[in-house]
């Protein structure tokens, strides 16, 4: 399991015996065993964790309704996301217990140094590179930490805390933008579409009959939402790896992802190109931005006729690549 700490603190924590506990941003790997199962209720906005912890039988949701009995944070990597979420934390626990769990990688030393200003803390405990802690909810504590539910970038697009490049448009996505064939059309699809930028620029294209943007955090997607209104756009709240269209398409975009967690992952980013070529038509083409380094020409040459790079700088490339070689002829 990726935790135990809080199996081991579980009974100095004192939660009531009664009311549910709400569990923010649980990775799929955590360990929840210490708590009572049916009074649980998961608040995920990831889509493949979420899945996952419905598939386990859990109570989830992607926004808390509270009021909750205690509320136990999983710390996430973005500092903006984490502050957002002790905020709301405290709010909805209002009279119980909040509790935070986190590595030291994703910051949680200087989060327990900020808890600790705030309010009486109980001594942390420390195990696996990570520490727990908690203290008793106080909303008007951490009240200056809730941020604006959405911000907006100088372009006009509306971001929100935690999603991907929210404090300004991506480079290598306006890198990609730049380079896409002004006569794109048909069906397209953008994989992690994240808030939008890429479909948003791909829509001024007139020849595109559908844009389909497929994004497996909520929270970005909302954003997306906002920021492409175009009729022609259709919004998926999904693992882009594992989608399903029920009409192939004829052009994939996307800015894959390479990271799991702060480790880079290229096997996701893999992934990505995997699930594209598996929904595009046998004549369909691929256009991706990458960081420089990572190998993706090795993997497009397992999946497709036909690939090269067709720009790029010392940080990016952008592949395009066409007509995806079936399962069948891959041996697969």
């Amino acid at each position: 399991m990726r935790n135990s700490r809080l199996s081991i603190a579980i009974d100095d924590l004192n939660l009531p015996d009664e009311g549910t506990i709400a569990v923010f941003r649980p990775r799929s790997d955590t360990d929840l065993s210490a708590l009572p199962k049916e009074r649980v209720q998961i608040i995920q906005g990831f889509k493949p964790d979420y899945d996952v912890w419905a598939a386990r039988g859990f109570d989830c949701t992607v926004a808390p309704s509270g009021p909750y009995a205690a509320a136990l944070i999983f710390v996430p990597r973005a500092k903006a996301e984490v502050r957002a979420l002790l905020a709301t934390a405290n709010e909805v626990a209002a009279g119980g217990l909040v509790i935070v769990d986190g590595q030291k990688t994703d910051g949680i030393d200087s989060l327990l140094k900020e808890c600790r200003k705030r309010t009486d803390v109980a001594a942390p405990l420390s195990k696996a590179h990570g520490k727990l802690f908690w203290f008793p909810a106080d909303a008007a504590a951490f009240a200056d930490l809730a941020p604006s539910t959405t911000t907006q970038l100088p372009e006009g697009f509306q971001t929100a805390p935690g999603v991907f490049s929210a404090d300004a448009v991506d480079r290598g996505s306006a890198m990609l933008a730049d380079a896409l064939p002004p006569k794109l059309k048909g069906r397209v699809a953008d994989l992690g579409a994240g808030w939008g930028y890429l479909a948003a620029q791909v829509l001024d294209r007139a020849g595109i009959s559908e844009l389909h943007l497929i994004e497996a955090e909520h929270a970005a997607l909302e954003c997306a939402k906002s920021n492409v209104t175009d009729p022609r756009a259709q919004f998926h709240w999904a693992d882009a790896t594992q989608f399903t269209p029920a009409t192939k398409f004829d052009v994939v975009i996307s800015n894959p992802p390479f990271h799991t967690s702060r480790a880079a992952d290229p096997n996701l980013g893999v992934a990505f190109l995997a699930a594209a070529a598996r929904m595009l038509t046998t004549s369909g083409q691929l256009w991706i931005v990458a960081n420089r380094h990572l190998p993706y020409e090795r993997s497009l040459a397992e999946l497709f006729i036909e690939v090269e790079e067709v720009a790029g700088d010392a940080a990016f490339k952008i592949l395009h690549a066409k007509r995806p070689i079936s399962a069948a002829r891959r041996g697969r």
